[in-house]
């Protein structure tokens, strides 16, 4: 009722070799993962994974939930995006239904970039673009988000929105 909360543990816990940084959260309907069970679609998480003492690349990876949330499991296959680059993170990903693929923006923040990735199925990505720098490169690109918004006064017309933290 998002009036009434209730504390519950850490859903993706840190290890010895990786700390978890942000990322975002989809309902995975059409189950392109194979995480889903019994008919019901998972929710998959996508998330940083930094290297502690801050020794190696960051990279994208997956958990994923069959319980509504409660309990997350870690994708035996991670990291499922990893470019080398230790400054890759906050991957944002949709759903794009037109074409029936995930879209994921993720930054490459002290390039001040956005690059652009599609998947079939959460777990395997391909590169297709970036954007920036542009406008404010004063400091680092950090968590990107991707939407469209209707057009005023124009029933059925959207314009997609890049939106970047500095």
């Amino acid at each position: 009722d998002l009036l009434h909360w209730q504390q519950l543990p850490v859903a993706i816990p840190e290890s010895r070799r990786f700390m978890i940084f942000s990322g975002s959260a989809v309902v995975d309907w059409h189950d392109t993962s194979g995480f889903g069970v019994h008919g019901r679609p998972p929710l998959v998480a996508i998330y940083t994974a930094q290297p502690r003492a801050h020794r190696g690349p960051q990279t994208e990876n997956l958990a994923y939930s069959t319980d509504g949330g409660r309990q997350w499991k870690k994708y035996s296959g991670n990291p499922v995006l990893n470019i080398g680059l230790r400054n890759f993170r906050d991957p944002k990903v949709l759903w794009y239904a037109p074409r029936h693929e995930w879209v994921m923006v993720v930054s490459r923040a002290a390039q001040r970039r956005i690059s652009f990735y599609v998947s079939a199925n959460l777990k395997t990505w391909r590169y297709t673009g970036n954007f920036g720098p542009a406008g404010d490169t004063s400091g680092v690109w950090e968590c990107p988000d991707l939407f469209a918004l209707p057009v005023a006064n124009r029933p059925g017309e959207t314009r997609w929105v890049l939106k970047v933290d500095v």
